[in-house]
Order: C-alpha cells, then structure tokens, then sequence
C-alpha cells in the first residue's frame, strides 16, 4: 500500500470515530444537529474510499471522482445543516434536497462532461472552506452567549480548518505536501471529536448545576411553606384551643372540680408546649440566643438532660437564618434525648468574620463514625443548605455527638 492510500486510510478511520462520537450524542440526546453531524463524517469518511479506489483503479476511471465530488458536496451541505440545527434549530425542508441534487448535478457536469478536475476540485475547495468556517463562526457565537472551553476550542478548529482547506490546490503539486494535509486534516478530526467531547461535557454540567439550583429554590420554598403552616397551626393552637382550655379550666374552678380542672390544665400546658415547638413566639419576640436559652430550659425540665448554652449578644439576624439556627438545635436536643443517654449536652453559637457557627454535642454514647441517616438529620442537612451553609456531625470530644452548623457571613446577616 502506497503512502497516499495509507495516509488517506488513517484519515477515513479518525473521520469515523468521529461519525461514531456523533452517532452516540444522538442516541444519548436526541438532539437532531447530533445525527446531521454523525452522517456528515460517515459521507466524509465515503468520499475518502472512493478518492482511494480512484488512485487504485488501474485506468483511473472517472465515474470515481464524479462520485467523490458528489460526495463532497453533499457533505458540505450537511456539515452546513448540522451547524444551522446546532445554532437556530433549523429543521429538515424539502427543498434542501434540490440543493443537494444541484451538487450532483455540477459534480457529474465538470467531471464527466467538461472532464476538467481543477474546476471541478477548486468548487469543491471553496464549497468545504466555506462551510467549515462557516461551522467555525457557529460555535464562536455560541461561546458568547454560554462561555464554554468546548465551543471555543471548536470555533478555533473549524476556523483553521477552513482555512486549510484552501491552500490543497497549492500542497498538490508538492509531492509529500499532500500527505502534510492529510496530516493536518488528521489533526483537526481529532481536535473537532475532542472539542464536541468537551463542549457536551460542559454543557450537561451547566443543565446539572441548573437543575441543582433548581431544587435548592423548590427546597427553601417547601421550607417556608412549612414553616407558615407551622406558625398558622401554632396561631390556631394558641388562640382557639387554648382559649377554649382556659374557659373550660375557668369554669370547672368554679364549680369546684378540682381533678377536671387539673386534667383541662394539663391539656391546655400541651398545647402552649405544642403551639411552642410549631413556632417558638420567643424566636420572634425576643431574639435567637434568648429563644435558644428557653429551649435549653424546657429541654432539661422535661428530659432531665443538663443544657448548657454559650452565645454571645443577640444581635440582629435574618429571620430565614434564625429559624434555620433554632431548628436544627432544636433537633438535634431531640435525638440527644432519643439516642444518646447524655446527661449533659452543649449549644455553642459563635460568630467570626467567616460566618455564624452553631455546634450542639452531648457527652452520650455518640453515633460511630457514620450516623446512620434519619428524617430528623435530613431536615436538619436540608435547612442547613438552604441558607447557603454546611452541616457536620463528628464524635465529640466528651464523648457523644458532635453537630455542627455552619453558615457563611452574608447569610447570617
């Protein structure tokens, strides 16, 4: 096999890899400019075997560069659909295909007719160069508007591409310039099927980081939707039941049912419990540190568990980061006193230039070096995130279980 022949083989089965990455998009995605692109090369890869069965055609017969030529400019064509897909979601006329019969036409006109291959190569030249870089000019617009290392490396390629295909009327003459060619051609196959790799990367990374946003916003509002029709119970609680209660509690007094009256009290004790866990009134009336020093309270008089509650001022916070910092302590107080066996736990919250910080632990039997996942630790991982912030459970250093919430400065203010 001659030089040529080997070199043209090389560049038929890099152009069907190529065809092949193509193929794959299309099946992965659907997208039509994929399965344009993946036909184009496969012709592309066509018109490179009859080129070969031309030069190894003892009489050189010219039905093959007729159809090498046809080839060509049906892949141009192509090449030329697959950009305009890509770029304005073109989609397939039917009068597409007169152009294409138009580029047989003029292949079989200046090869069979006027038998002059320098018209005939020079139309196809053109007809390349300008398709590529016209594909090049694509993938540049594109950039622009969504900046991508694989639409511009693209651009780049077809763009130089374009330009090589020009200069094939002077590399003939040369002898070995047109295996360099080949060569080159080689290369910018290689750079477009790394290219397209690389930009479709970027892009399902891009959609991923869309779609991760997207439940970040669809989380915070399911968030403050609980949390309205948490302060919307906690309201009807307070204001109905509890009235209620209380006429109730007020007239068996009267009436001297002291053990009726006991039992309406205790009722109506849970239900300002209750109506506190759903929206703790003191977060909203008299701050963060004051509302988290009532729940240590409340914690140990109903669970016996000594809570010891370091913070500083109560300075102002945003109302989303308050709710954020009072529930997960509320939390994780609640799996102290369902998992540990503590007798003491501690609420620290600090603040620095970095941002706020809260850490709950408790000298218990802690959670190993993997806590197994729970609603209650989802929640709290879920709040966390929602406000831009980072949640962390590790043993702590008295012994049990270390929760720490950390949110960065410009969402604690």
């Amino acid at each position: 096999m001659s030089t040529d022949l080997l070199a043209l083989a090389f560049q038929a089965l890099f152009t069907l890899v190529l065809a092949g990455v193509h193929f794959g998009l299309w099946r992965q995605q659907k997208q039509r400019w994929y399965a344009t692109w993946s036909i184009a090369w496969m012709l592309y890869a066509m018109r490179l075997a009859l080129i070969s069965a031309y030069l190894l055609d003892p009489v050189r017969n010219e039905v093959w560069l007729f159809l090498h030529q046809a080839l060509t400019g049906i892949t141009a064509l192509l090449l030329l659909l697959a950009a305009q897909q890509f770029s304005s979601n073109v989609r397939w006329r039917r009068r597409y295909l007169f152009v294409g019969l138009a580029a047989v036409a003029w292949a079989a006109y200046s090869v069979l007719v006027m038998h002059n291959m320098a018209i005939a190569g020079a139309s196809s030249v053109v007809l390349l160069s300008g398709v590529t870089l016209t594909t090049g000019t694509v993938f540049w617009r594109h950039n622009r508007i969504y900046p991508s290392s694989g639409a511009r490396m693209l651009a780049w390629v077809y763009i130089l591409w374009g330009f090589h295909h020009l200069d094939y009327p002077f590399l003939r003459p040369l002898g070995q310039g047109v295996l360099y060619g080949v060569f080159l051609d080689i290369i910018f196959i290689v750079s477009v099927t790394v290219g397209t790799l690389v930009l479709v990367l970027g892009q399902e990374r891009r959609q991923l980081e869309q779609r991760t946003q997207q439940l970040e916003q669809l989380s915070q509002l399911l968030l403050r939707a609980q949390e309205e029709e948490r302060r919307r119970i906690a309201r009807e609680l307070h204001d109905e039941a509890g009235q209620a209660l209380t006429a109730l509690k007020i007239e068996l007094d009267l009436e001297g049912r002291k053990e009726a009256s006991a039992l309406a009290a205790r009722a109506l004790e849970q239900v300002r419990n209750l109506s506190e866990l759903l929206r703790p009134q003191a977060l909203d009336d008299l701050g963060l540190v004051t509302a988290l020093k009532a729940l240590a309270d409340d914690f140990t008089t109903r669970t016996r568990i000594e809570v010891k509650v370091e913070a500083g001022e109560d300075d102002a916070w945003a109302p989303d980061v308050a709710l954020v910092l009072y529930r997960v302590a509320q939390e994780a107080l609640t799996n102290v006193a369902r998992h540990s066996g503590a007798k003491r736990a501690w609420v620290k919250l600090t603040r620095d230039a970095s941002g706020v910080q809260l850490v709950v632990e408790d000298d218990g039997r802690g959670a190993g070096a993997n806590p197994r996942p729970h609603l209650g630790l989802l929640g709290m991982r879920e709040r966390v995130t929602s406000v831009n912030g980072q949640l962390q459970l590790a043993s702590a250093a008295v012994g049990g279980l270390r929760v720490e919430a950390r949110l960065p400065h410009k969402s604690a203010i």
